[in-house]
Parts: C-alpha cells; sequence; structure tokens
C-alpha cells in the first residue's frame, strides 16, 4: 500500500515515527494510502531546518520573491488538472470543483507577485529639525499553517503566498485525511525557484499541532477547520507569545425577500448548499423567507431543483452534482443530525437518508435533504452539519431574518436577495458578519480582498489573503534618524550641534 511521508529540506521523505492514519478513497470507502503522523523530533528538525534557511529567503530582496510567486502561478495553470485529479481521488469532491479548489489558491499567488509594493513603509522627511522618519515591514521569521481537509490546494496557497512572499519560512501541517496535494504543492514551491528548508510539509495529528504550538522558534499560526479546534489553537498561541489567525466554523444565513427573483434564488440555495457536497465554510445551510407566501412559493421551486441534483464519484465526470463526504464518521454524524431534525419537528420536505449508488455502496455519499419549519431551537439549526442539509426558517419580517443571522453565534457568511437597495444597503451596514453576499450566495471576497468571519466563526483581529496576509505575516519597524548637518571646510566635515 502507498505510504505518504513529508516535505523536508526540499525532498520527500519517509515517517519515522512509526504511526500512520488510513486515507481513504471516499467514493468506495476503501483505504488507498496511509499518510505518517510525525514525531516531535520529526516537527524539531523541519523547524529547525527552516530557521536556518529563513535567514537567507529573509534577506531576498522583495522582488526576487516576487519572480517566485510568478513562476509558481505558471507551475500552477501547468499541472492544474493533475492536481485536481488527486485532490478529486482523495477528497471526493467533483473534479470541476477540485480544478476550483486549486484556482482559487492560485489567485492568491498572483496577488502575491505585487509583495514589493505590498511590502513598502513609510516615509517622512523632515519630521523634524533634520530628522527624518521611515518604517519598513520585516519578516516574523519561522511560521505555522495549520489547513483543514476541505480545501487541501486552496488553503495552503492561501496560507504560503502571503507568509513566503513576506519573507518568511513556513511550515504546513495539512489535514492527514487528503494529505497528498499538500506535498504535491511543495515540490512546485521548489520547481518555482524557492530555496529547500524555506518549506516544509508535516503530516500529523493533534501531536503534531501541540508541538508547533509548543515551539519558541514559530511566532505566528494560522488555522482553518472547526470552532472548538480555531479557539484552542487561538488560545494557546496566545499563551505561548505567537500570533494567531484562527478561522473556525460557520452557519451562514441567505434572506429571500418577497420581492427577490425566487427562480434565481432557488438556483443560489442549491449550488449553495448542496455544491462540494456542503463541506464549505461558506456553504448557505439556512434559507429565511420572508413572508409565509414567500416560503411557499420558494419550497415550491426548491424541491424540483433537489430531487434532480446527481450524487456520484468524481469519475463519473461533468454528470455530477457533489461527490462523497469525507469519512464514514462525517456521513454517520450528518444522517444522526437529520434524525434530530425529525425528532425535534422539523419537516423533512426531501429526505436523502435512504440514498445508495450501485457500485458504490461502501462510499461515503449522502443524498440531499431539505428541511422545513425549522425553528432556532433545533440541533440543526444552531450546529454546523457540514453537509448537504439546508434549513428553512420562515420568519414574518425583514426584521425577524435579520435578528436570526445577527443572533447566530456564527458570523462567517451570509447573503440577502432582494431587489431593493435600501434594503440590500441596510443589511450590508447592520448585519454583524464579515462577508456579505447581495444577490450573491457565497459571498468570498477576491484574493486582493480579505476573507474573514466574525463572532465564533474567526480568532485574531486580521484576516485572510488580501493586504491583511501581509500585515500579519510581517512586523513594523520604524526608524527615527537624525544626521549632524556639516559644512565641507578644508576637505574635512566640521560638524556643528543640532538644536
Amino acid at each position: 500500500m502507498k505510504e505518504i511521508g513529508h516535505w523536508i529540506d526540499g525532498k520527500n521523505v519517509a515517517g519515522t515515527s512509526g504511526r500512520f492514519a488510513d486515507v481513504y478513497n471516499p467514493a468506495t470507502g476503501e483505504v488507498q494510502a496511509r499518510v505518517a503522523l510525525a514525531s516531535e523530533a520529526e516537527i524539531t528538525a523541519a523547524i529547525d531546518s527552516a530557521a536556518e534557511a529563513q535567514v537567507a529567503w529573509g534577506a531576498t530582496n522583495p522582488q526576487r520573491r516576487a519572480r517566485v510567486m510568478m513562476e509558481m502561478v505558471r507551475l500552477l495553470n501547468r499541472d492544474m488538472d493533475k492536481l485536481a485529479e488527486v485532490l478529486s481521488a482523495e477528497h471526493g469532491k467533483t473534479f470541476p470543483d477540485a480544478k476550483g479548489d486549486v484556482q482559487r489558491g492560485l489567485e492568491v499567488i498572483e496577488f502575491c507577485v505585487g509583495a514589493p509594493h505590498l511590502l513598502k513603509g513609510e516615509f517622512t522627511d523632515g519630521a523634524g529639525p533634520g530628522i527624518d522618519m521611515y518604517s519598513m515591514r520585516q519578516p516574523l521569521g519561522v511560521v505555522a499553517a495549520i489547513t483543514p481537509f476541505n480545501f487541501p490546494a486552496m488553503i495552503p496557497l492561501w496560507k504560503m503566498g502571503p507568509a513566503l512572499a513576506a519573507g518568511n519560512a513556513m511550515i504546513l501541517k495539512p489535514s492527514e485525511r487528503d494529505p497528498s496535494v499538500p506535498l504535491m504543492l511543495a515540490a512546485l514551491w521548489q520547481e518555482a525557484g524557492l530555496p529547500d528548508g524555506v518549506l516544509q510539509v508535516i503530516n500529523g495529528d493533534k501531536a503534531a499541532v501541540d508541538a508547533l504550538l509548543q515551539s519558541e522558534t514559530i511566532q505566528a499560526v494560522g488555522f482553518v477547520g472547526s470552532t472548538p479546534i480555531a479557539q484552542y489553537i487561538y488560545e494557546e498561541a496566545a499563551r505561548t507569545g505567537k500570533r494567531a489567525q484562527c478561522f473556525g466554523g460557520a452557519k451562514n444565513h441567505m434572506i429571500i425577500m418577497p420581492d427577490a427573483d425566487l427562480d434565481q434564488a432557488a438556483d443560489a440555495l442549491v449550488g449553495a448548499g448542496y455544491g462540494a457536497a456542503g463541506e464549505r465554510c461558506m456553504a448557505i445551510s439556512v434559507a429565511v423567507p420572508v413572508g409565509e407566501e414567500t416560503a411557499d412559493k420558494l419550497i415550491e421551486k426548491l424541491v424540483p431543483r433537489i430531487e434532480k441534483l446527481k450524487v456520484g464519484p468524481y469519475t463519473a465526470g461533468d454528470d455530477v452534482d457533489y461527490g462523497p463526504v469525507i469519512t464514514k464518521a462525517a456521513k454517520e454524524n450528518i444522517l444522526r443530525l437529520v434524525q434530530t431534525g425529525i425528532d425535534q419537528g422539523a419537516e423533512l420536505v426531501v429526505d436523502g437518508r435512504d440514498f445508495s449508488l450501485q457500485g458504490y455502496e461502501d462510499g461515503f455519499f449522502v443524498g440531499p435533504h431539505l428541511f422545513d419549519r425549522v425553528t432556532p431551537d433545533m440541533d440543526i439549526y444552531k450546529t454546523e452539519i457540514f453537509g448537504p442539509v439546508l434549513s428553512t426558517v420562515r420568519v414574518d419580517t425583514y426584521e425577524e431574518a435579520l435578528k436570526l443571522a445577527m443572533d447566530h453565534e456564527y458570523g462567517n457568511g451570509t447573503a440577502l436577495y432582494t431587489r431593493d437597495g435600501d434594503t440590500a444597503r441596510n443589511f450590508a451596514s447592520r448585519v454583524n458578519v464579515g462577508m456579505i453576499g447581495i444577490n450573491l450566495p457565497i459571498p468570498v471576497p477576491l484574493a486582493y480582498h480579505t476573507f474573514g468571519g466574525w463572532k465564533k466563526s474567526g480568532f485574531g483581529d486580521l484576516n485572510q489573503h488580501g493586504p491583511d496576509a501581509f500585515r500579519f505575516y510581517t512586523r513594523t519597524k520604524t526608524v527615527t534618524a537624525r544626521w549632524p548637518s556639516g559644512i565641507r571646510e578644508g576637505g574635512e566635515f566640521n560638524f556643528k550641534a543640532m538644536d
């Protein structure tokens, strides 16, 4: 069976801990590889190597670092299909979705080509008599990133690009559930011209995470995953004096006003609610139609669309809308929460519990589910299900709908469908959520803006990608300089004291 190791000092190396985790094919349920789980000694060695390599990389001028970014863009475009194929086989998402995963990561690397501009400091000439003042942005040193299974290309690239372009070395700890693509990315960085040792990829579990958090060498840590772990990493990072940028769970609402284009809204809900099997932190999992008539019409439009969804393996090509979830445990948890919704009184309008795919009976497939008449006290409303389950909460007024989104503990993304500009402006201004879509279902900002949620969806004051990422991965040094004035006399300077 294939064994997956680590990327240390510019090469793939086998693990030496003797501990492994299984890597499944989610479509068949079969173990297709096993990945080594790093020991503390392996992690320490990788950190020491990164610290040594960072010195020269940090001293490399930003323009030369940007050229590595340029070459990485070319290589990602060249190997897009190869990366997507491996990603689909380990994660289960459809091939077009896997290509989108790579593409959204690539766009951040494109943004990082502008590192020379983004790293410029400020200068004040004549801040005082003979005094100049200027600032410079300098790399932190060695940083760490802990990334999730649901975007094994995009989120590592979101972390790698700004950190490396700013002159840091990085230790990446990707998800052990789909580890191959991050290792492929490491090899591409090397081909792009990144010096050996500047990027290390260590596979591991909680022991690896704790070793990174305890390291005195690592200056900052970025994380994407569940809220309990995001909060744990944030607190541990603060305790050990590290910067932290931790993003957690979500429960994203879409409010549908009576004046909305309901066909457009229904199409958006199906794509945003069921795409990637719902395994997205920006998935819309709660539809909030305003008014009974709006709700009835919306359900009427949703049901046939959902019932036409095609679920299957990525090998079926473009004929599949979404694939399996990542593990058997994930499937069981989704179905458990569906049953909880039924038990607590929600109306299951589309029932996907008995979904089975011929030839893939052992795969981790979950049929689409649609709930109506969900209330805020139900578990399916409060919990991030991370599966193909859409809940409908009916309200009578816009203010009730707004309150739902504002009162929920998560604040990652939200959307509003309306034809009224005043309502849209009011919503964008008032709602306490980090990313807002107006007649757009998944409001993921482009690479030159920042990505981040509020409330229990995000911990830390700086977001991912965009200018925030360069602020996060650098520290500012401010210099105040005064030079004595001199008058050349007889080939020498006579310096006068300055008041």
